[in-house]
């Protein structure tokens, strides 16, 4: 199974377009067959009206055959073997062995979804019996559950070909919900988002499930996207990207004549806070060590890659930035996923280096160099140090650098500390490293990173998520759009659904969820207590 480099479409594929356009070997830069088609208008409104009607007939289908289908689609995607991986490594310069950690992951998410569904008690289910002899006015019977919004845009995102892309969190907790997918797969990994999309379609048809249950548009211009984010027929949009191009869905979607929800997940700078106790004697090398390599794994290439550093000016400190600064010049140059994303990096560390009162302790300068668009993605690693101050009075040392470069700000006290913290904007995490003593005597700081962050790590480093029921993958903008989501873990299902309340409806007429009898036996809150 090739990729042929058209739409996928009601269970086949669509080539209505004339524009085209090529994945590029990041490493190389040479571009990759086959040629891709720029989906058409006409394409586009095709996939929507096909959603629609999948909507409809979803509404009819017993959750478990949802269940099945995810399972299916992760068996699928291992059946492709060496092809997806292969595909995957030509297009994203990923080894191979991150590549199959991801596809792990992503067939964990699948399956995981597919629990979700066939346990049930997602929908949260609430009972409040009716009393008509209640005075002075009768109470009625109140019931209310989650249902499927309707279609969702799933946007692919550039990091993660797998995981966060075709068949990734958004995708899937989406049709975990019951909603149909239209997904526009992200321009530099056509081919593998292609496979993937041919494994989900077969996977539909031979279910016999609505093929308009999934579509996949491709193209490289803003306006397909914003066509998809401004379709009618759109009742929710999923992105994982830069803070540029998940504010501009936003702005999109809210300008609609019916505005739609954006769960846009943009990235941040993960703030590493590290109290006197953790750069102590030898834990400065250790730190710096552990900090090193959530730094560089992937190229920096995370949206949790921790960006700033807050300690303490001294010599544990000293030591420490000694430690890692050897460590960030010694690591080998890396490739990134696309020209796009390593000319960006080059910009972030010309803005970083141009403010006055930041000392460059490691160029991050590429080793080949070239200009944007050229194809070639090298870069080495690169690491800042400023005063509390200058960061302080400095806005742009809080934007993003995606990438493997870290700024570490030194403070004078422990105040200073805390007035950095209170000034960091949202992020999707926030660390803190120091005794158990040190915690306990620095509770306004744990508090103010509380705020802060959607997820708190202690004694750790940020990179990596783990998939499970209690994640929260988000936090307050500019990490995502909405802070009381999570795109990834079982909670992230709760974005494709909305409330409805039922009232004095007859029990045959209720949602299976919501009848006395409790056929899929679910958790329910019933008259004020849980039971099942």
């Amino acid at each position: 199974m090739d990729p042929h480099g058209n739409q996928l479409i009601n269970g086949g594929s669509s080539a209505e377009g004339l524009e085209e356009f090529f994945g590029v070997n990041p490493t190389t830069g040479e571009r990759l067959e086959p040629p891709v088609l720029e989906a058409t208008q006409s394409e586009i409104d095709t996939a929507m009206a096909l959603a629609v009607d999948a909507y409809w007939q979803l509404r009819d289908t017993a959750p478990s055959r949802r269940a099945d289908l995810l399972d299916a689609i992760a068996a699928g995607i291992e059946g492709l073997g060496e092809l997806l991986l292969e595909r995957a490594e030509l297009e994203t310069a990923l080894p191979q062995t991150r590549l199959q950690g991801e596809r792990g992951r992503t067939c964990h998410q699948l399956r995981m979804f597919a629990d979700v569904i066939r346990e049930g008690s997602w929908v949260d289910a609430r009972i409040d019996h009716g009393d008509p002899d209640r005075k002075p006015v009768p109470k009625p019977d109140v019931r209310r559950m989650l249902i499927p919004v309707g279609p969702v845009v799933v946007f692919g995102a550039s990091n993660f070909p797998l995981a966060i892309s075709v068949a990734g969190n958004d995708t899937v907790s989406a049709f975990a919900a019951g909603c149909p997918v239209v997904v526009k797969a992200h321009p530099n990994h056509p081919g593998t988002s292609e496979l993937v999309g041919r494994v989900i379609q077969n996977a539909i048809g031979e279910m016999g499930l609505p093929a308009g249950m999934f579509s996949l548009i491709q193209g490289v211009t803003h306006g397909t996207g914003a066509a998809l984010v401004q379709h009618p027929s759109a009742k929710a949009v999923g992105f994982t990207g830069s803070l540029r191009g998940g504010r501009a869905m936003f702005d999109l979607a809210a300008a609609r004549p019916e505005p739609i929800p954006v769960y846009a997940e943009m990235g941040s700078i993960n703030p590493v806070f590290m109290l006197p106790s953790a750069l102590e004697g030898e834990g400065a090398a250790g730190v710096a060590a552990g900090l090193h390599k959530s730094l560089t794994t992937g190229v920096g290439q995370f949206c949790t890659n921790p960006g700033l550093v807050v300690a303490l000016r001294g010599p544990d400190t000293s030591s420490f930035l000694s430690h890692l600064q050897s460590a960030v010049e010694e690591s080998e140059p890396g490739t990134m996923l696309h020209a796009g994303i390593r000319f960006n990096y080059e910009e972030g560390l010309v803005r970083t280096r141009q403010v006055p009162g930041v000392e460059e302790l490691v160029a991050g300068v590429p080793p080949s160099g070239g200009a944007e668009g050229d194809g070639r993605c090298q870069v080495r690693a690169a690491l800042f140090t400023t005063s509390a101050d200058v960061w302080l009075s400095n806005p742009t040392l809080s934007e993003e650098v995606f990438g493997p470069s870290t700024l570490v700000v030194q403070c004078e006290d422990l105040d200073e500390m805390l007035r950095v913290a209170r000034n960091v904007n949202g992020q999707l995490t926030a660390t803190v490293h120091g005794s158990t003593e040190d915690l306990r005597e620095n509770q306004a700081l744990l508090q103010c990173v509380e705020v802060t962050a959607g997820r708190v790590v202690i004694n750790g480093y940020p990179t990596g998520v783990e998939i499970c029921p209690s994640i929260q993958h988000g936090g307050p903008y500019p990490a995502t759009t909405d802070a009381r989501t999570t795109s990834m873990g079982s909670s992230a299902i709760q974005r494709f659904a909305r409330l409805v309340c039922y009232q004095d409806l007859p029990d045959d007429l209720l949602p299976p969820a919501l009848q006395e009898q409790n056929p899929g036996d679910l958790r329910r809150l019933v008259d004020g207590e849980w039971t099942r």
